[in-house]
C-alpha cells in the first residue's frame, strides 16, 4: 500500500468520524457505489486519478451520484474521491472500507465482529459453500440470497449487510480473507483488537471477563473475544491477537515436556 493511500484512508475515516446521520442505508449506498465503481475501469480511473484536480474529481462523484444517493452518502464519496490514492484498485478498496465501517457506525452495539467470525466458520468448514460464494462464476444476486438465508436470525442487519455486499463484489477474492479484513476494519473502527481463543469447552461469563480484562491490559485496548472450541487443546487456553500467539493449553505444555525428555 502506498503512502498515498495510507493518507487517502485515514482522511476517509475521519470525514466518517465527523459525519452525522450515519445509518445503514447510507452504509448499502457506499456497498453500492463500491459496487458501480470497481465495474467500470473508467469511473474508477476518472475518480482516482491523481493528476485530475480534487474539485473536478468531487464533481464527477456529484454527477454520477448526485440524483440517486443520499446527501450524506455523496459527500462521504466526494471526500474519498478528493483524496490521493496510488491506483484506481486501493480507491476501490478505500470505498469498501468506508463502507463497512458506515455500517460499524450505525449500528453501534451490534457484535458485528462475532457475527463475522463464526460466518467465517461456516464457510471455512464447506468448501461448496465457499465456492459457491466466492468463485467467479454465479448470479451476484443469488449469492446475496443465500447468504441472507444462512445468516437469518444469526445475525444482525449490520452484518447480513457487509457479507453480502462483500460477496456480491467479491470479483475472485477469496470469501474468507474479505471477513477478516471485514473484521479487522470493525475493530479498528470501534478502537479494539480482535483475540481467537481456542478451548477445549465453552468459556464462563466470567472467564471471558478476566480474559479480556487481561488481555485488555496487556494490549491497552479493547478486546473482542472469538471463541473456538478445540478438544485437542486439551485443557488451558490458546490465544491469538494477529501475529502474537499466547499458548498456555496443556496440550502445548504436554509437547513442551516431551521436547525436554527428548532432547
Amino acid at each position: 500500500m502506498g503512502s498515498a493511500t495510507t493518507q487517502a484512508r485515514t482522511a476517509t475515516t475521519e470525514a466518517l468520524t465527523a459525519t452525522s446521520g450515519v445509518d445503514l442505508d447510507v452504509a448499502r449506498e457506499l456497498f453500492a457505489a463500491v459496487g458501480a465503481v470497481s465495474g467500470s475501469a473508467q469511473l474508477s480511473g476518472a475518480l482516482s486519478d491523481s493528476s485530475a484536480p480534487a474539485a473536478a474529481r468531487g464533481a464527477l462523484v456529484t454527477a454520477v451520484f448526485g440524483g440517486t444517493y443520499r446527501e450524506v452518502t455523496v459527500a462521504l464519496l466526494r471526500s474519498a474521491a478528493e483524496q490521493r490514492w496510488s491506483n484506481a484498485g486501493e480507491f476501490v478498496d478505500g470505498l469498501e472500507e468506508l463502507a463497512v465501517r458506515a455500517a460499524t457506525v450505525a449500528d453501534p452495539s451490534a457484535d458485528i465482529e462475532g457475527e463475522l467470525f463464526q460466518f467465517s466458520r461456516t464457510v471455512a468448514s464447506n468448501g461448496e459453500l465457499e465456492l459457491a460464494l466466492g468463485g467467479r462464476l454465479g448470479d451476484a444476486s443469488a449469492k446475496s440470497s443465500l447468504v441472507s438465508t444462512l445468516l437469518d436470525g444469526r445475525a444482525g442487519a449490520a452484518t447480513a449487510l457487509i457479507v453480502s455486499s462483500l460477496v456480491q463484489n467479491a470479483h475472485g477474492r477469496r470469501v474468507r480473507a474479505l471477513l477478516r479484513r471485514a473484521s479487522a476494519i470493525v475493530a479498528d473502527q470501534r478502537s479494539s483488537i480482535v483475540a481467537t481463543v481456542y478451548a477445549a469447552t465453552p468459556l464462563s461469563a466470567e472467564q471471558r471477563t478476566r480474559l479480556e480484562n487481561a488481555l485488555s491490559a496487556r494490549y491497552g485496548s479493547a478486546v473482542t473475544l472469538n471463541t473456538v472450541i478445540d478438544p485437542t487443546v486439551v485443557g488451558g487456553l490458546r490465544v491469538q491477537v494477529a501475529d502474537d500467539v499466547i499458548d498456555a493449553s496443556v496440550s502445548a505444555r504436554l509437547a513442551d515436556l516431551r521436547q525436554r525428555i527428548a532432547g
